[in-house]
């Protein structure tokens, strides 16, 4: 409904409007990695259905929106067209940076704010699962060409470096903690088994590409998130 009402807005003021969709339209992918051109693999009634349709349902109103020939409004019987006079859709992997919030639920944020309280790392399933992390900057940079580009997409914006669970873990426990630890816990419905953008179609027409990898990234992100929970345990007499 939000994606619906802003459509609205962009209409009728002549707006540029810009979808921030997500990786999560692909499902549980049987194609890997994921193109733009994959249509996805979503269990309609599953426990994680809602977030995977809404985000395709407000794909599929922003192309009935750019497809369609506008309304007509009468006014001092002067006919005027007004119609979205240009959509974007970004199809947003993981991404992880500072000012995230401490306890989102993320698998990034979950794993560095873990460690750095000192708590095992709670890793779901087996593990092998993967996924793909780009850095909060490089969304930016790719929005920004998005925007101000001809193209309407979809995109995938996304770092195509590839971690599973436990690679990830690795990464943070080198990063904050060698003695870190893990635990395990039994796995949500359908959790994606892989997941990595193909952004072929970024690099050809957006010229854009992710510049900074995970052992770069994560501790920016792990400086912030050291000294907010330092903050919060001095709030709490720690």
């Amino acid at each position: 409904m939000g994606t619906l009402n802003m459509l609205g807005l962009a209409k009728r003021v002549g707006a540029r409007f810009l979808l921030t969709s997500t990786s999560e339209v692909y499902g549980d992918p049987l194609q890997h990695p994921q193109k733009e051109t994959y249509w996805g693999n979503v269990n309609p009634i599953g426990e994680r259905s809602c977030y995977d349709e809404g985000k395709r349902t407000a794909e599929t109103l922003t192309m009935d929106y750019h497809r369609g020939d506008g309304v007509e409004i009468h006014k001092s019987a002067i006919v005027l067209r007004k119609e979205i006079k240009q959509v974007r859709i970004a199809r947003i992997f993981n991404t992880y940076g500072p000012r995230m919030c401490l306890d989102d639920g993320r698998v990034v944020s979950n794993f560095v704010a873990q460690a750095i309280r000192k708590q095992p790392m709670t890793v779901y399933g087996d593990g092998k699962q993967t996924r793909s992390f780009q850095y909060v900057s490089d969304l930016v940079d790719g929005l920004v060409a998005l925007m101000e580009g001809e193209h309407i997409g979809p995109f995938n914006l996304g770092n195509p470096g590839e971690f599973t669970m436990l690679e990830l873990a690795e990464v943070v426990k080198d990063t904050i903690d060698p003695s870190a630890t893990i635990e395990y816990k039994p796995n949500t419905a359908d959790d994606p088994h892989m997941r990595k953008p193909d952004i072929s179609k970024a690099k050809e027409l957006l010229n854009w590409e992710p510049k900074i990898p995970l052992r770069e990234g994560l501790p920016l992100m792990v400086n912030d998130f050291r000294n907010r929970i330092l903050n919060e345990d001095e709030g709490k007499g720690a």
